[in-house]
């Protein structure tokens, strides 16, 4: 799986502030450098602690409101996996990729297909249908729950 191209991402941030005329401030910037390394689809919760690890100075407003930037500027992407949790991940075109979600144990396993990205070309080529973005997400049990379960018998 491809990772995101932060550089190119940066890039398209910057250009993106520019035109809206924002300014870089220092707790702007430490949010997004933290959701820039994250390896994680983080919550606002999360993201927030990470950063008052570096600036405790950092409000939740802060945060949500840098996230919402992000995810205006096409940037970051929000997912909601029906556990109640707005996740937040980097949103690069060129590195799509799914998701398999845990229903127990709320773990977000990522995922590329080919098999899958072909089949859903041919069934828009079917019906005339131009697609512009899509989500794939399956949920389920993970194989470390199933394990748990199984040891629990």
């Amino acid at each position: 799986m491809r990772p995101p191209d932060r550089d190119r991402l940066r890039t398209d941030l910057n250009a993106f502030m520019l035109r809206r005329g924002l300014r870089s401030t220092e707790q702007r910037r430490l949010i997004i450098d933290t959701l820039f390394t994250a390896r994680e689809h983080v919550t606002i919760d999360r993201l927030l602690e990470q950063v008052r690890a570096t600036d405790p100075r950092v409000g939740y407003a802060t945060v949500y409101r840098t996230l919402k930037l992000l995810t205006e500027s096409g940037i970051a992407q929000e997912h909601h996996f029906g556990d109640g949790h707005t996740r937040y991940e980097l949103a690069d075109s060129e590195a799509h990729h799914d998701h398999l979600i845990c229903v127990e144990c709320s773990s977000i396993t990522e995922f590329e297909e080919p098999a899958v990205e072909a089949l859903q070309d041919r069934i828009a080529s079917r019906y005339g249908f131009e697609i512009r973005a899509h989500k794939h997400e399956l949920y389920g049990v993970c194989a470390e729950c199933q394990r748990k379960r199984a040891k629990r018998k």
